[in-house]
């Protein structure tokens, strides 16, 4: 993030833009606080393997893994918005 966030108002054209390429960097250190919350949780109550406590576990990464998918997206969406070529005028 120390690195998105200046970029972002280099590659976001407008402030709607730059909104959209930060909240998501957000959002990922949101859910990924959550995700260590719960991996605290379970760990702290015990230590054996529980079929429901890796399936907490693995919900909380799986979030995780959506919301950097979710980054990617808007990314790259906006980038391509930015430097695509539009083919619509070519010729």
């Amino acid at each position: 993030m120390l690195f998105m966030i200046p970029f972002a108002f280099w590659l976001g054209e407008t402030a709607e833009q730059q909104i959209l390429l930060i909240a998501p960097c957000f959002l990922v250190l949101i859910v990924e606080l959550i995700n260590s919350a719960i991996e605290a949780v379970v760990d702290r109550i015990g230590s054996e393997m529980h079929e429901l406590s890796g399936q907490a576990k693995d919900m909380g990464s799986a979030a995780v893994l959506l919301s950097l998918l979710l980054v990617v997206l808007s990314w790259g969406l906006i980038a391509w918005h930015r430097f695509g070529m539009d083919f619509t005028q070519a010729g």
